[in-house]
């Protein structure tokens, strides 16, 4: 899926270092800055690598053919749109690591200035002033910092504003408090976090739920005069309710770095006196951008060598889609799925039931789930089907998908099996199941429909599949058929009975054009 770029387009200036990584591995890479939306779509590359300001847009997703990768050099992916991403299949990464330490330093540095309101009397002092009294400030030793996000960069933050005696408090959704207790913070839920805090600091990303986090409402509930810090993104904070918040000292300071539109149109929040702003350095240090440069360049160096990396943003499965021990189980959901396919008649929405057989297996089922959906459907988006898009191209097209585990083994015709995978295909008045396993790196097809196959049938070459009334007779002229026709037959094998029909597979040496005798019959390639 991913092991095959080749070509890279650095469309953004980005460190040197990266460019020299993916030359040294085998990349072929173009550097081209400033091009349009246009321009990028005419541009035939495997993969893409940005900063912030290429806006990656859902029509120039859409429009390409050939991008099968997009590497963030920084953290946000605000400037891609990931929804579109995902739907053409294109895997999305960024450098989650390499502007950390620049973006806690950052923060840190604008909670230490708020405090202590540095901005405000040197420019002070610059305009000709010598205010002692108007710069008051306020020692940070016994104040109480609200962390929200606790990721890499919040708890660089939480740990360097212990050092100067602040007590930490945060909240992440995805992070329990036993682990926060680890770092020195300690865990509320927002609504009890909000009047605690005498300074807040974001660390979260820009999505629906955190739009507008920071609101009238929630301003409402803090302490008089709480000051506040964004350095993550804008959008964030309601910067209307901050400013109102603002100019009636319910709020006593603001040190910002993102903004909703940058560069930011707001001029009476970024003039008001209490308000310390920069134009988004968080990332803006030559340690940060050496780091992201090198590490987005060493994500793609192991993604062509078919690992996993630590910067996936749009394939949550993709971990296990590259272990080893998946890789034979993956393929046989897919060939499933495929072979389900083709026995389904109906146009109608299907409905897809997995069952996971064995303790092996139990924590696959995602990625099993989403194995099939990739060998079930049939059309294709401009870059094909694969692990990616598949979830979402499945819901778009009504198909649903629900799976199971179970602790019974597979019995088939006195067969046991340690592990195995039950696909059930509903559509209309259809229903179909298959049932398949994998023994070393072969993989077997179990039976078809309860019609059981002894021994199980391997899912190699091209297998032409076929059902018939259960009559000796007519399975022999059938066999004697395909012998004596153009189709060279490798291997054959029957099922036993069920509802006085029969399933047949020949492995034959091409694929055949027509048969008049089945009841019904296919063929595929694997």
């Amino acid at each position: 899926m991913i092991n095959n770029i080749r070509t890279v387009l650095i469309s953004e200036k980005v460190d040197s270092i990266c460019a020299k990584i993916l030359r040294e591995n085998g990349f072929e890479v173009t550097n081209k800055t400033g091009m349009t939306g246009r321009e990028l779509v005419d541009e035939k590359y495997d993969s893409l690598i940005v900063r912030s300001a290429t806006k990656v847009t859902a029509d120039v997703l859409e429009a390409t053919t050939s991008l099968k990768l997009i590497g963030r050099a920084g953290t946000g992916v605000d400037n891609i749109d990931c929804d579109a991403a995902t739907r053409q299949g294109i895997l999305v990464i960024n450098a989650p690591g390499g502007n950390t330490l620049s973006a806690a330093e950052l923060t840190c540095c604008m909670i230490i200035s708020l405090s202590r309101k540095i901005a405000q009397a040197c420019a002070s002092l610059k305009a000709g002033l010598w205010d002692r009294k108007t710069y008051m400030g306020e020692e940070l030793q016994g104040k109480t910092l609200a962390v929200i996000g606790l990721g890499r960069i919040g708890r660089e933050v939480a740990s360097r504003m212990q050092s100067f005696g602040m007590k930490t408090i945060g909240f992440d959704p995805l992070v329990p408090p036993e682990e926060s207790n680890t770092f020195g913070v300690e865990s509320f839920q927002l609504d009890q976090l909000w009047p605690m805090a005498d300074y807040i600091t974001i660390h979260v990303p820009l999505i629906p739920p955190t739009k507008h986090m920071i609101n009238d409402v929630v301003l409402s509930k803090c302490r008089k005069g709480v000051k506040i810090v964004n350095c993550a993104r804008g959008g964030i904070i309601d910067e209307d309710a901050l400013l109102r918040a603002l100019e009636s000292e319910q709020c006593g300071g603001a040190g910002l770095d993102v903004f909703e539109e940058e560069p930011p149109k707001n001029s009476a929040l970024l003039q008001h006196s209490k308000v310390i702003c920069t134009p988004h350095l968080g990332a803006s240090t030559k340690e940060a951008q050496k780091r992201v440069a090198e590490e987005i360049a060493l994500q793609f160096v192991e993604l062509s060598k078919g690992h996993s990396v630590p910067g996936i943003v749009n394939a949550p499965i993709f971990d296990q889609l590259q272990a080893a021990e998946n890789k034979y189980w993956v393929k046989l959901c897919q060939i499933l799925g495929k072979l389900g396919d083709k026995l389904v008649t109906s146009d109608e929405h299907k409905n897809v039931i997995l069952s996971i057989q064995g303790t092996s297996l139990e924590r696959n089922g995602t990625l099993l789930g989403i194995a099939t959906l990739v060998g079930l459907m049939s059309y294709k988006s401009n870059n094909g089907i694969n692990f990616i898009n598949a979830p979402s191209l499945a819901k778009e097209s009504g198909i649903k998908v629900s799976t199971h585990h179970k602790e019974v083994l597979v019995r088939c015709d006195g067969q046991y099996s340690s592990a195995a995978v039950e696909i059930k295909l509903e559509t209309g008045n259809e229903s179909h199941v298959l049932v398949g396993t994998v023994e070393g790196s072969v993989l077997l097809l179990c039976s078809i429909d309860g019609a059981c196959f002894n021994p199980y049938q391997p899912l190699q070459g091209n297998l032409v599949v076929m059902k018939i009334n259960d009559d000796k007779n007519l399975g022999l002229e059938l066999f004697k058929s395909l012998m004596t026709g153009e189709a060279c037959v490798h291997s054959a094998a029957i099922s036993t009975p069920f509802n006085e029909q029969r399933w047949y597979i020949f492995n034959t040496k091409s694929p055949i054009v027509s048969l008049k005798q089945p009841v019904f019959w296919t063929q595929l390639m694997i």
